[in-house]
């Protein structure tokens, strides 16, 4: 008898310990295949990571892909920022290239037209993966978002800083350069500030001249050059100045009755001819009257900066500089 109930007892505890063991073995199972599952909706989640952005820009919305390789670039301003923060760009208008930007002369990059005039046939050739563009090249906008992404980064001249900061942070974004970006426009908003600050304190009055072939355009707030006035802090002598792409033609005579107390000039034909021509217009008896004339005070703004690119990281940079250092 009592070999039967040990035989029963024995038998009890080897199915409890052996049902004890199954529960033990599920339970690792189920932990290894949830485990199992985490790992493939990590990798997932990692697959899924973004590679196109959407631009909204001044000519549509665009999907462009992130950190693109083949890139083709209108903008000087643009192509400027892109060689600051080291990203290498396929194919540029090689007519006209500001000379700080002249190893893009060079045939290692693409010949694609020139600012008003892009070459269709060679860009599609190239299967660019981003066109960037600005002014010159809007009514081409349609052929080249044909040929492939395609977003406009011009500055907005009515709005200089706001307008220049969205286009770098742009750039920023779709090359991966955040920081690089927000490093540079920080060290360019405290650059203006200071300068601001001293031109506040002349209490002087301004005026900004484009010399075009014998010809006189003034600029005021909000055109083109107007960052002088707008951001720069030089009071303009004429706040009545016609907002225009090309400036307000002007006489030497209305030079000589507004008498600015400095007198900023953009000479045209040293940036696109390489003739500088504006120094002998102004050389006559009327302007010699003029006040900014008279206590030196007229500045010749370099037009590589000024007038062939602006909105750069560099250029941007350098034209606080060559204000800054015409007040020391």
């Amino acid at each position: 008898m009592k070999n039967k109930l040990s035989i029963l007892l024995l038998t009890f505890i080897l199915t409890i310990l052996a049902v004890g063991c199954s529960s033990t073995n599920n339970a690792s199972t189920g932990t290894d295949e949830a485990t199992a599952e985490t790992n493939e909706t990590q990798t997932a989640n990692a697959s899924e990571e973004v590679t196109e952005l959407t631009i909204n820009h001044q000519l549509g919305e665009t999907k462009v892909p992130k950190s693109p390789g083949k890139v083709v670039v209108f903008d000087f301003g643009i192509l400027d920022s892109l060689d600051k923060l080291g990203v290498d760009v396929l194919g540029v208008p090689q007519a006209n290239i500001p000379a700080y930007l002249s190893k893009y002369e060079d045939s290692k990059y693409e010949n694609v037209g020139s600012l008003k005039e892009p070459d269709f046939e060679k860009i599609h050739s190239l299967s660019p993966d981003l066109i960037i563009i600005s002014g010159r090249q809007t009514e081409a906008y349609e052929e080249l978002s044909d040929i492939a992404p395609t977003i406009f980064l011009g500055v907005d001249t009515s709005r200089y800083m706001d307008s220049y900061k969205e286009n770098m942070t742009t750039l920023g974004k779709i090359f991966e350069k955040e920081e690089d970006v927000t490093s540079e426009l920080t060290n360019v908003e405290t650059a203006i500030a200071e300068l601001a600050e001293k031109a506040s304190a002349l209490n002087k009055t301004s005026l900004i001249i484009l010399a075009n072939e014998g010809n006189i355009s003034a600029y005021g707030p909000g055109s083109r050059f107007g960052i002088i006035h707008d951001q720069f802090g030089f009071t303009p002598v004429d706040k009545g100045i016609e907002v225009s792409t090309h400036g307000q033609n002007v006489s030497f005579e209305y030079i000589m009755e507004q008498n600015p107390d400095y007198l900023f000039v953009i000479d045209r034909g040293a940036a696109v001819a390489g003739d500088s021509t504006a120094k002998g217009l102004l050389d006559n008896d009327l302007m010699k009257q003029v006040t900014a004339v008279k206590e030196d005070n007229v500045i010749y703004l370099d037009p590589n900066y000024w007038y062939l690119s602006g909105g750069g990281l560099i250029s941007v940079s350098e034209m606080v500089k060559e204000v800054e250092e015409a007040l020391e």
